[in-house]
């Protein structure tokens, strides 16, 4: 059975329990699981090559021993095993200055819940988990990128706005483009269940680990914060599967929780790369944590402001944000000034429709920059469909290879990409221009003639597109209104 198959047997499952109320408490119930036998999956791995090895779960807590045995405990015994037992241990873990990985679990916990009413139900979920997935597979590690995909999927249906998956193709151009070093810190402020962090693992790895030394040096370069506890979860998970054997620099945090001055020089970073959530607002207050000029609800906003911040001198970003960003006004235009005073916005890569769908159809574009010295001239590249598709979805994804054409052109960066030619997909924008036009990035591609549309399913993504564009700015001058109306200047 696949591992997708199975995910699937399990919610089946789940749905019969009284205590589970639909997707969001289904597949929070489905991840604390899913993180226990994951890690003891590596910890066999650890044990084999480690005969000193010590888990940091007491002897009885640990998957093998109270779940693997299909036979084992069910019913009332299983249920007040887990609520009275189990939980209060994993949450309550004593950590040792030589033990991180117990702090690792005890902030799993500590928004983990069981929902699961039905000892016997949950007996038959712990038994499809055993026998349905083993981790320490490589061809089933690789596949839990499909699950998580699945897992997001539910908890869009289930409402949970801003969380969706940056399609793996994107993902790998991103990473490859920024081309983070082996000694580079590499940073996602909003990293979601990790695709970023683990790309650049992967990146890293086959690029530039040639010792046991080099691999000591990656573990110690991954950063990520993400906020909410499911997918902060599911992080943790992914970086456990990708090798990063103690990845408590997961954190679980807001990011832009901190005021902007308190991150001081030790805390920048060579490389962050990043799909930021967009067309979101932050709680009331985090807008304070920012100056003046750059004060807003607007999530992406605020995270563009900090990625500037927190890049070290020539560190290195590439960014996924909406048209919204590009011909936006206000604090975004001032935004978009610091921007290129301060970095160089080389690249602007335009994506076409439904490369986010079906999580949203709002058009995007992924920002390249690189900080230290002003921008001169911004490459804009639009990425076309390829032949024959119109749109991508389930059945035809973007792949990486569509990228190759990027790559080619792309050049070097040391000698100002001078070797960067126009084509019918790319053209060139000096600042000056770029001024005159009061910093509205939305530059359409000079190559191309603006022809009538008469396809039903384009003209209804244009449509709903427009929507969301006017909504994006209701949104943006009821933020405004509403802080006149306080009084705030």
């Amino acid at each position: 059975m696949s591992i997708s198959s199975t995910i699937k047997s399990i919610q089946d499952i789940m749905r019969k329990d009284v205590g589970v109320d639909g997707d969001a408490q289904r597949i929070g119930q489905l991840v604390w699981m899913l993180f226990l036998k994951i890690f003891d999956d590596k910890e066999q791995e650890w044990e084999l090559f480690n005969d000193n090895y010590s888990s940091p779960i007491p002897e009885s807590y640990r998957w093998r021993n109270w779940a693997a045995d299909a036979e084992g405990m069910t019913g009332d015994e299983l249920k007040d095993f887990i609520d009275n037992k189990l939980f209060p241990a994993l949450q309550n873990l004593e950590v040792e200055a030589d033990n991180q990985r117990a702090v690792v679990i005890r902030n799993v916990f500590e928004d983990a819940y069981n929902y699961m009413k039905s000892g016997q139900l949950i007996r038959q979920v712990i038994n499809k988990i055993q026998e349905g997935i083993d981790f320490n597979k490589a061809q089933e590690r690789h596949l839990f990128g499909d699950m998580y995909e699945q897992i997001l999927k539910d908890l869009q249906s289930a409402g949970n706005a801003g969380e969706f998956y940056t399609p793996r193709a994107v993902t790998e151009f991103m990473v490859n483009r920024v081309d983070p070093k082996i000694n580079e810190s590499t940073l996602d402020p909003a990293c979601g269940t990790g695709g970023f962090l683990t790309c650049a693992i992967d990146h890293k790895r086959k690029a530039y680990v040639k010792t046991p030394a080099d691999e000591q040096t990656l573990q110690a370069s991954i950063h990520g914060v993400e906020k909410k506890p499911l997918p902060h979860l599911l992080a943790t998970t992914n970086m456990i599967l990708h090798g990063i054997e103690v990845p408590n620099q997961i954190r679980h945090d807001n990011t832009l929780a901190r005021p902007l001055i308190s991150w001081g020089p030790k805390e920048r970073v060579d490389t962050i790369i990043t799909n930021p959530p967009f067309g979101g607002q932050e709680e009331d207050g985090i807008e304070t944590n920012f100056p003046q000029a750059f004060r807003t609800r607007e999530t992406a906003d605020l995270f563009m402001t900090l990625i500037i911040h927190l890049l070290k001198d020539r560190g290195r970003a590439a960014v996924v944000l909406p048209d919204g960003f590009l011909f936006g006004e206000g604090m975004k235009t001032r935004l978009k000034e610091k921007l290129l005073e301060e970095c160089n916005l080389h690249t602007i890569v335009r994506l076409p429709n439904g490369v986010f769908n079906p999580y949203t159809g709002i058009k995007t574009n992924l920002l390249f920059f690189t900080k230290g010295t002003p921008t001169e001239h911004i490459w804009f590249y639009e990425h076309p469909y390829p032949a024959g598709i119109k749109s991508y979805n389930k059945t035809k994804p973007m792949r990486f290879d569509e990228f190759q054409t990027e790559i080619d052109w792309w050049g070097n960066e040391q000698n100002g990409f001078a070797d960067r030619v126009e084509t019918e997909q790319a053209w060139q924008v000096s600042i000056d221009d770029i001024k005159a036009r009061n910093y509205n990035l939305d530059i359409k591609n000079p190559h191309v003639v603006e022809t009538e549309i008469h396809d039903p399913e384009v003209l209804l993504t244009m449509y709903a597109e427009q929507q969301q564009q006017i909504q994006a700015i209701r949104d943006q001058l009821k933020g405004i209104l509403s802080v006149a109306l306080s009084g705030e200047k």
